[in-house]
């Protein structure tokens, strides 16, 4: 934690979607932020309708919605009237292939155009739209097809050959296979569907409470639990791109993530649309320079990314940037896993304006804490509650769940329930979802603090959290006093077992370029952990990595260095993307 304040009034608080962040969240009630949607009749709401349809309806169909960049960097225009037709024609082969309304239609593609066309036209045909990271492997791809009872699937044909086939036997469900570049073997091809489907399609009058969306997530052990969430969320969509990421009608607005990441749908197809700002989408994997070059050549104003690109790019030096400039540049996010504060500071310095961090999970759907435009940034802090959401720090103890009201008290993050985009159920696991919710509490799994000026701490996961010597320490803390060190890029941080302390904290360090491991740099990072956290919290062993275990959404797996240390089962590792080495 870090008493740096970045004052932010005297630049962006007039200009900022939330000028007065206590006057709103006084005055804030779902009810009116409901009232801001078109809404269809009889009660009735549809996320595509309110992402493209009210838009062209109110006569700004010739704005450009989506800007795609393949990775040639040739550019493709979709405008909203141009997305209303495409997606309405996908709609209606969904509807002459005797889908119906429920259907779950999942998609193993990467960021290119039909992905997103079928997103919306699955949820205007009243299906359910479940996307998977295009990187699983077979063994994923079926677990999350078999828990979700998959009736259709939108991929390519390399894909479908190399992850589909061979487990498609187990899938009595998979009603159709449609394939995007023509057809193989149990494949339908549906460019020529398109072609020949109207464009013109009544979107399904879904109620609120209809589902809309299922998002897997992983958990320590067993299968990946399928999270289910209604046409509601839009709600909180809407709102939270509104006064969280300060989106704006006719911004340039670009979310780094995979739409197979549950931040990639919520913030990459349905918040950015129903702002009616132009999203960018790349087709690209993470690369330094193109990344710089989109940043300023589409001249982005609203930029919402992970911390493990912002420490690659800070890992690069500010000499990567060139002769770039980013004049439009107005708002900078983040969220994954928690920003260290050298990062918040990194971004002041390099754009002249910080990240925001923000936090929320795939069960909530949508952001539940940020940094907002017109506050001012504690560096390391998640912020604070959004209009709308109470949260609190609590103790629980069996059935009974006592809030903590006292400055940096440490106990567990949790959210009154009711917010529109909550989810509504773990999909055929009853039990675990109702464990989530307690005292009138939905309980994250998350450690915190709240600060005597209401901003959160995150400290880390209740499993992450290292008892030594009758120290609490939490992750994050040592993690971020080590990235403060000149030579560290990144770091994962675990308790191990020990005979004396009870546990003690083992740190693995990924090194910046132009570094090497060595005997006096590990004693250097000892030193600078124990004078900056004292010999108590600091770290007792550190390893070097090359690289560091992380989830496809850039989280730190900080389970696996634990379960690969003590030689334990490492659970659910679909999501692995990257490894030491």
């Amino acid at each position: 934690m870090t008493d740096a304040i970045i004052s932010k009034r005297s630049r962006t608080q007039l200009a900022a979607n939330m000028p007065d962040y206590a006057a709103t969240y006084g005055s804030f009630s779902w009810n009116t932020a409901h009232a801001m949607l078109d809404g269809m009749p009889d009660g009735h709401l549809n996320i595509a309708h309110e992402a493209i349809e009210r838009h062209v309806a109110d006569g700004h169909g010739a704005q450009i919605a989506m800007r795609w960049i393949a990775k040639s960097g040739a550019r493709t225009d979709y405008t909203y009237a141009e997305l209303s037709r495409l997606t309405n024609q996908f709609a209606n082969v969904l509807r002459a292939r005797q889908f119906k309304k429920g259907d779950k239609v999942y998609a193993l593609l990467g960021r290119v155009p039909e992905l997103y066309i079928a997103a919306l036209g699955t949820l205007k045909a009243g299906c359910v739209f479940c996307p998977l990271f295009s990187a699983f492997g077979p063994e994923p791809i079926q677990a999350r097809m078999e828990i979700g009872g998959a009736n259709a699937l939108l991929t390519s044909t390399r894909l479908y050959e190399r992850k589909v086939a061979g487990i498609r036997a187990s899938l009595p469900e998979l009603n159709e296979v449609f394939t995007v570049d023509g057809a193989t073997r149990g494949t339908t091809d549906l460019k020529p569907l398109l072609e020949t489907a109207s464009d013109q399609f009544e979107t399904v009058q879904t109620s609120p409470e209809d589902t809309a969306l299922l998002h897997f997530t992983s958990g320590t052990t067993g299968k990946p639990k399928g999270v289910v969430h209604v046409h509601q969320a839009v709600v909180a969509h809407d709102a939270t791109g509104r006064l969280a990421l300060d989106m704006r009608p006719g911004d340039v607005y670009w979310c780094t993530a995979d739409p197979g990441w549950v931040t990639g749908t919520s913030y990459g197809i349905i918040a950015p649309l129903t702002n009616r700002t132009t999203m960018i989408v790349d087709e690209a994997e993470f690369d330094i320079n193109r990344w710089y070059d989109i940043l300023s050549t589409e001249a982005v104003n609203v930029w919402y990314t992970a911390p493990t690109a912002i420490r690659m790019l800070m890992k690069a030096g500010a000499e990567a940037i060139g002769a770039r400039s980013f004049p439009n540049l107005r708002f900078m996010a983040s969220v994954g896993e928690p920003l260290n504060p050298e990062a918040v500071v990194w971004g002041n310095d390099t754009f002249g304006q910080p990240f925001h961090d923000n936090w929320w999970q795939t069960e909530t759907g949508g952001i539940m804490i940020a940094n907002y435009a017109a506050m001012d940034v504690k560096p390391g802090s998640m912020g604070k509650p959004l209009p709308g959401i109470a949260a609190g720090i609590v103790e629980v103890i069996g059935d009974t769940v006592t809030e903590l009201t006292a400055p940096m008290a440490m106990g567990e993050l949790a959210l009154r329930p009711g917010w529109p985009s909550m989810m509504r159920g773990y999909l055929n696991e009853q039990a675990r979802y109702d464990k989530c919710f307690k005292g009138g509490w939905y309980l994250s799994g998350d450690l915190a603090m709240r600060d005597a000026d209401g901003y959160f701490w995150f400290v880390g996961r209740a499993d992450d959290l290292i008892k030594s010597a009758g120290h609490l320490i939490g992750p994050f803390e040592v993690e971020s006093a080590l990235m403060e060190h000149k030579a560290v890029a990144e770091v994962a941080v675990i308790g191990l077992p020990d005979e004396t302390a009870g546990q003690i904290v083992k740190a693995y360090v990924a090194l910046k370029p132009g570094h090497v491991p060595s005997d006096d740099l590990r004693l250097d990072l000892l030193g600078h952990a124990r004078k900056r956290l004292g010999p108590a919290v600091a770290p007792k062993d550190i390893a070097f990595r090359q690289n560091l275990p992380k989830t496809r959404s850039g989280k730190i797996m900080r389970r696996l260095l634990k379960a690969r240390e003590m030689g334990l089962p490492e659970g659910d590792i679909s999501t692995l993307e990257s490894d030491e080495s």
